[in-house]
């Protein structure tokens, strides 16, 4: 069996929480590849909502084994929090949830070291979440990180010692106030003793013997294509690589493995944070399409900038990640408009006209050049059958699949994992 690989090809909140759960029962196994808990993947369900950060979103299947990949970096204290709330809800977690030895671990630290980052950038700040995914990141890449492995050894006291030396002598420099940090170790330490309870092991070995028993596994990607640190908007990015080849290294599975890519879309676009945003809405329809998608993070609370769908961007992320079939998200939220505007090239400042995607998105580098479509101006939250869709939507959606040049297959009509619409289940395997 194949690797399928399931990510976002937007800013990020593309939906794929809900997307992992409609697909989870088809898999034995689903594994987190990148991000931390920046990430929230919101799954709705029997009139419930449930938000993950760090845990795989096949959890609440009692036959999916869960994996936490090394690509990922863990805070042992919203680690805690997370398992504590599924404990809650009588979520079985012990049995079928495993976290790589090689996950590199969150210390308070970081995210004091995250948080006076950005005060100091002032008005050039990212818009990190101040999870410290960054700080964490940056001490993989430097060579002196912790990891879960490392949480096993006798000496680990002294690993935490040397690296929280490192991070003091950078908060000094930046003279930030960290006399709250003994609380903060108070609660990490309890939590370290807490992620011993659960099996800790080489999952790249876990994951290729399920390859090999012929397992069907999804790759569950966070973020999105457009925040991934080689290919997305620079410098407002996160810190690791959102793309499909990142499943590769944040699992330890071969490309010849990868089969499926689901690339996940919403039906226009959204971004949280500093960065270029090439179609935001800064007016009354922008606030129309925040309030009626809900648009706020699942981590943050922060309201998302909306803005219409970007195509020139969608085909870019379609090309980098291979991706074989889209996954369109939130299409309800246009339920009300009379017309629908979809971005299908970019103006540059000599006049070009282009649909590539450049590496400078300010505004004074590109302007969205828009085609108008009518709006279906119908409630489609009920519907359960794709032909049963209005044909101003059925329209919008063959549009995309033109241009794009990669077939939607699922159109998601509400939150609930009912509401859910399979436009080719024969792609799907469903």
């Amino acid at each position: 069996m194949s690797v399928d690989v399931l990510l976002g090809l937007q800013w990020g909140d593309e939906g794929k929480g809900k997307i992992v759960d409609f697909l989870a029962p088809q898999y034995n196994v689903v594994a987190r590849f990148q991000g931390g808990p920046n990430a929230g993947h919101t799954l709705v369900f029997d009139g419930q909502k449930h938000v993950l950060h760090q845990i795989p979103s096949g959890i609440f299947h009692a036959h999916i084994s869960n994996i936490i990949g090394n690509g990922v970096v863990l805070d042992p204290i919203i680690f805690k929090k997370e398992i504590d709330g599924l404990l809650a809800r009588n979520v079985g977690v012990f049995d079928n949830l495993i976290i790589s030895k090689r996950t590199f671990l969150i210390v308070p630290t970081h995210r004091l070291l995250d948080a006076a980052s950005e005060t100091q950038k002032g008005d050039a700040k990212i818009g990190s979440t101040l999870k410290g995914i960054g700080p964490a990141y940056q001490d993989k890449y430097a060579r002196h990180a912790l990891r879960v492995g490392d949480i096993l050894s006798k000496n680990f006291a002294d690993f935490y010692a040397k690296l929280l030396k490192k991070h003091k002598e950078l908060l000094d420099s930046f003279g930030y106030d960290y006399s709250h940090l003994p609380a903060l170790e108070e609660e990490f330490f309890a939590a370290i003793e807490f992620l011993k309870r659960f099996q800790i092991a080489e999952v790249e070995y876990t994951i290729n013997k399920s390859i090999s028993e012929g397992k069907a596994i999804l790759a569950e990607g966070a973020q999105g294509a457009l925040l991934d640190i080689d290919f997305g908007s620079y410098p407002f990015v996160t810190s690791s690589s959102t793309m499909a080849a990142g499943a590769c290294t944040g699992l330890g599975v071969a490309p010849r493995h990868i089969g499926e890519v689901y690339g996940i879309f919403k039906a226009y676009c959204t971004r949280v944070g500093s960065g270029p945003f090439p179609t935001e809405l800064n007016d009354e329809i922008g606030e129309q399409i925040r309030v009626a998608g809900s648009e706020f993070g699942s981590t943050t609370g922060r309201p998302r900038r909306t803005g219409w769908l970007d195509l020139p961007a969608l085909k870019y992320a379609c090309m980098i990640n291979g991706a074989t079939q889209l996954l369109m998200m939130k299409a309800d939220v246009l339920n009300d408009f009379d017309e629908i505007k979809i971005c299908t090239h970019y103006e540059l400042p000599d006049g070009e006209i282009t649909d590539e995607l450049p590496m400078d998105l300010s505004p004074e580098s590109v302007q969205p050049v828009y085609t108008t479509l009518p709006g279906w101006k119908t409630d489609i939250c009920g519907i359960k059958e794709f032909d049963a869709l209005p044909q101003t939507l059925k329209q919008y959606i063959t549009f995309i699949e033109e241009q794009v040049n990669v077939p939607i297959t699922l159109i998601s009509v509400g939150p609930d994992r009912v509401q859910t619409i399979i436009k080719h289940p024969e792609l799907l395997s469903l």
